[in-house]
């Protein structure tokens, strides 16, 4: 079933925040890129392969260390969604993710432990195949931020992250937008034209040799859309 685009837009947009996405790494190294790139980043992503390596209490190590930065544990929870996002909260995450395939339900009760935590959600649009009308459903159910994710599997085939941002923004009026997937200097003008309020990048700064000189480019980028 197609869904119409929404026009009446909620959402005020204030510019993009740059979240750096720790992933395929190890803890030491997480760290000594964080120290070289904290300045330059607006928030801190705990990745889930990171956390299924380390566990939970990882998110609280890093917070501890790097307490001035808005910490997101990516814990695509798909279910006990109040359960898990206290985890995570009391672990000192700022933000959890929900994978949007997840049951109503759960994105529900991940939301409601959020506003008792005074936390955020954010909704991983993932392996949805329907996004206009998974998004269009999401998007009154209170969540804080939908992300157009394009996975990394689904990169290696060629998949271009820009087609699910739009396909998000143009469904969305409540909640703010972040966006995920193969992002680097190359195609960041691309992705800022759609005004995201998040963009991820993970491997676009940690891959490459100057790391904090990457970070300082995008983020330079970043701020010159927002006029700073």
């Amino acid at each position: 079933m197609s869904t119409e685009c929404i026009n009446e837009d909620k959402r005020k947009y204030l510019g993009s925040m740059l979240q750096i996405a720790l992933d395929m790494i190890d803890l030491n190294k997480a760290k000594t890129v964080l120290y070289e790139v904290e300045d330059y980043i607006d928030i801190v992503e705990i990745g889930t392969p990171f956390i299924i390596r380390y566990g939970i209490k990882v998110v609280e190590e890093i917070k501890s260390i790097f307490s001035h930065l808005p910490l997101l544990a990516d814990l695509k929870i798909v279910d006990a969604g109040e359960y898990e996002s206290q985890m995570a909260f009391e672990s000192g995450a700022d933000i959890v993710t929900v994978l949007a395939a997840a049951e109503d339900s759960t994105i529900r009760a991940t939301v409601k432990q959020a506003v008792k935590s005074k936390k955020s959600v954010m909704i991983d649009m993932i392996g949805i195949n329907e996004i206009e009308k998974r998004t269009v459903e999401i998007d009154k159910m209170g969540v804080n931020y939908i992300c157009a994710h394009t996975g990394f599997d689904e990169q290696n085939k060629g998949k271009n992250p820009l087609i699910n941002l739009v396909k998000v923004k143009n469904n969305t009026r409540n909640a703010k937008i972040a966006v995920a997937g193969g992002i680097n200097l190359s195609n960041l003008n691309n992705i800022l034209d759609e005004n995201p309020d998040i963009v991820i990048i993970g491997s676009g700064i940690i891959s490459e040799a100057d790391r904090k000189g990457a970070a300082i480019k995008i983020k330079k980028i970043i701020n010159k859309r927002r006029g700073v």
